[in-house]
């Protein structure tokens, strides 16, 4: 006997009433400073004559991505920490799912092209202006939503025709793909498969062209002569492998095996770094691993004032 379920419950972390308070402020705080940081960073991105190229138009794009990434997970879990009312509707939940897969696709991506941007202007300095042309950057942003859409479509169409009884409480803070599988009550195996292939092409060919990319830059840099040369070349890589390796390193965890992984509890903890503390990192890196926006953030509320 089969019933439709109309709604969800996130069940997201159990807390006593002492830490409700404390942790409903600081979520809210990390909330509020991911949006400022990184609409600073689109601000001063925009604002600065010298950041105007390849390299500084996909940070950007980078910030406004995150913007979003967070806004869809977030408000809801910051609410449900005082609400006692934890429920999503199912529509709600998938229409949840289907954007933070959507994001997360998009990221991966986007991080592998900002690799192959350094990649050109390290390896193929002079062709550099002639190769990451603004016609080419912007059909490498349009390729990176593309790839991140289409994925999450294929993986929601699965997911979304899944059967889910009498079982209604989803033993997470968000509607991930994981949680969603363990508690349908029909046969998910052709959904399983489709996710694992599509997270594999997701994270395996970006991972792939970022390693490539950064072999072929540290075979370059060894080449430079001198070692104030090589240092300002490996510089501007820094806060990019940076990013890639904390982005990356968390949400392997998660979606290398997603149903297998499930069955651990660390798996929410984990959640939280690529949800909450990596896009709160990221404009950090940027700004403070880089002159040239330090210099560019100096310049921008100078002239405010």
């Amino acid at each position: 006997n089969e019933t439709k379920v109309m709604h969800f419950i996130l069940l997201g972390f159990p807390t006593t009433a002492e830490l409700q308070l404390l942790l409903f402020s600081t979520l809210l705080l990390l909330y509020l400073l991911t949006l400022l940081e990184n609409c600073l960073i689109i601000l001063i991105i925009r604002n600065s004559h010298s950041l105007q190229n390849p390299m500084y138009f996909f940070v950007g794009n980078l910030s406004f991505l995150e913007i979003w990434y967070v806004s869809v997970i977030e408000p809801k879990m910051i609410v449900d920490v005082l609400s006692d009312d934890k429920r999503i509707s199912f529509q709600g939940c998938m229409t949840q799912l289907y954007f933070f897969v959507t994001f997360v696709c998009t990221e991966y991506v986007l991080l592998a092209v900002m690799a192959y941007d350094r990649f050109v202007a390290i390896c193929k300095p002079l062709r550099y202006p002639l190769i990451m042309s603004h016609k080419f950057c912007a059909q490498l942003i349009a390729g990176c939503w593309m790839c991140g859409l289409t994925t999450s479509s294929i993986k929601l169409s699965f997911i979304a025709r899944l059967s889910y009884c009498d079982v209604d409480k989803i033993n997470h803070y968000f509607c991930d793909i994981s949680p969603l599988l363990n508690i349908s009550c029909s046969d998910s195996s052709l959904a399983e498969l489709v996710d694992f292939i599509l997270a594999l092409m997701v994270i395996v060919v970006p991972l792939c062209t970022v390693v490539a990319s950064y072999i072929c830059i540290m075979f370059t840099v060894l080449k430079i002569p001198s070692s104030q040369g090589r240092q300002k070349a490996f510089s501007t890589c820094s806060s990019h492998l940076t990013v890639v390796i904390l982005f990356y390193s968390t949400t392997l965890f998660t979606y290398a095996h997603p149903k297998l992984m499930y069955t651990y509890r660390a798996n929410k903890l984990v959640s939280v770094l690529y949800t909450v503390v990596v896009p709160l990192l990221n404009p950090l890196i940027y700004c403070l691993r880089n002159k040239e926006v330090r210099s560019a953030m100096r310049k921008t509320f100078t002239c405010r004032r």
